[in-house]
This record gives C-alpha cells, structure tokens and sequence, in this order.
C-alpha cells in the first residue's frame, strides 16, 4: 500500500522556487529518508505534505486521501515533529501534552508517561525552563503520543545529545515493528544510513535520486583513492569521467559511477604507486551529487 503518493508536486513563494515537480511514493512500513542541505526543499515539501501551506500545482495523497481535501481526517493518524518546536513558555510539559493528546480520540496518559520515562524528561517542568534538547523531546512525545501510521520527522535529533539520540532511534524503530510509516528528513546523513530503507537527494527543489541505501552504497558507487608518482593537476583528470575530485599533492581520492574496467584502462596511461577500492558511506555518495555544499 502507498502511504505516500506524491505527483508532480510544486510550491512557488511569488517568484521563488520551492519546490517542483516533484514525484515519490513511500510504500506502507517503510523508513524513507529525505536528505539534502538546508533550503534543498525538504521541509516545503513536507509542510506541503500537510497542508501546512498550499501546493501551487500538482497533488499528494495520504493513505491514499488527497491532502488538501482531507487533511483533517488524515492528520488523525500522522505524527508531525518540525525542526524547530514552540510553545506556551508558561505551561508546564505535562500540560501541553495532555493538550495536545485532547485533540485525539482516547486515553494517551500512559502513552505520554512512557515516553517521557525513556526520553528523561520531566513533566512537572514549565517549557521555559526546558533546554532546546528537552523541548525536542516534548516535540518528539507529541508527535508519537496517538501512535499515528505515519510519522513525520523534519530534522528530529537536533538538540539531542547521544545517548537520547539512540534512545530516539530505538523508538523509531519499534514504531515501525508496529506498522508506523516513517518520512525521516535531515542533512545528517549518518543518521540516514543508519536507520533509513530508501532515500530520496533533494536539491534546489528537485529530486534527483531515490534508491535504497544499501543499493547506492553497495552496488553502484565505489570511493576510489589513487596515489600517482608524481604531483597532480587536476585538469589531467577531465576524459576520466571524474566528478567532484579531491586531490591532495599525489593522492587523488572521488566517488565513482560507471564500469570499473573502463576507468582502470584509463588509468593505466599513468604513472600510479597505488589503488584503492572500497564502498563509499552515504555522505560521499550525497557530496558526489552536490559538489561542496556550505
């Protein structure tokens, strides 16, 4: 079943591209990472998701409910943690959730103790008193408490220190053991790796990959590290089909896509001291698309 279905969806702010023509489908149960730096597209996109803000075209659905029509009825069982959560400074944490759990149908109490047991967090605390990490986690509470079908999650661990953020991911994952889907976005790109089924590269408003992790770390990318005799000019390297080199005095180091016989024939015109093959991690591969990203 598509949780997700979206159609060449596009969000204009006057003049300024957001997002465009954007298609995608994440499957029922899937983790889904959406990376790309800040200002790529993922948050317009996931707050187009929720009707949030109005697509200028194209069109989505969830569980297969168009979500501009439904979008009440569908946000009954969606779990939404923005990047960056605010609240009423004087309510205590207890309170805002117990709040938030009325919009629901059901008894949510125990749910809201549970998770704020394994998050650490204190209850009876006013969320002016909370750091930036504890507002997080009162975030994260929220978004889980209903124990919705589809989560959403824009930038989740932010504020988290490491112990909480494997806590979170532990989380995570039980909750799709349970039969939640999970649109997992972030520019953190270990965390993607980690956790995340499939993944979709955002850039300047466009996806431009979608493929499974595994699949784009294992079958298709290979890091390469050569050491020459001699020091290197990188303009030597252009018929090479190498994109994004990284060279440093003899050693030249890239992510490469293609047939490996081809670059090696290429290769045998120089002088090398030596050569290394290996799997590239999900940063590399996103770094071989995006160049140097600030």
């Amino acid at each position: 079943m598509d949780i997700i279905k979206i159609n060449k969806l596009t969000k204009y702010y006057g003049k300024v591209k957001g997002i465009e023509n954007l298609d995608l489908t994440i499957k029922e149960g899937e983790i889904f990472g959406f990376i790309g730096p800040n200002g790529a597209g993922k948050s317009t996109t996931i707050r187009t998701l929720l009707s949030l803000i109005f697509p200028t075209s194209g069109s989505a659905t969830i569980f297969g409910k168009d979500t501009v029509k439904y979008y009440k009825e569908i946000l009954q069982d969606v779990g939404y943690l923005p990047s960056e959560v605010f609240y009423y400074d004087n309510m205590r944490a207890g309170e805002l959730l117990d709040y938030a759990a009325s919009f629901y149908q059901g008894d949510f109490s125990n749910r809201i103790n549970e998770l704020a047991k394994i998050l650490d967090l204190d209850l009876t605390k006013k969320i002016d008193e909370l750091s930036y990490g504890n507002r997080k986690k009162v975030g994260i509470i929220q978004g889980l408490l209903h124990r919705p079908k589809l989560i959403i999650l824009d930038e989740p661990t932010g504020g988290l220190d490491p112990l909480m953020q494997q806590k979170f991911f532990s989380i995570i994952e039980e909750e799709r053991k349970n039969g939640a889907t999970i649109l997992f976005s972030s520019h953190i790109l270990s965390e993607v790796q980690r956790i995340c089924d499939r993944v979709a590269i955002i850039k300047d408003g466009h996806i431009i990959k979608i493929e499974t992790v595994k699949d784009m770390i294992k079958n298709n990318y290979k890091k390469i590290v050569i050491e020459f005799t001699s020091a290197l000019d990188a303009n030597n390297f252009d018929l090479l089909g190498i994109t994004n080199p990284k060279i440093d005095n003899k050693i030249l180091s890239f992510v490469y896509r293609g047939n490996i016989n081809d670059l090696m024939a290429k290769l045998s015109h120089y002088q090398l001291t030596d050569v290394h093959i290996t799997e590239p991690d999900l940063e590399e591969i996103f770094m071989h698309y995006y160049g140097t990203v600030d």
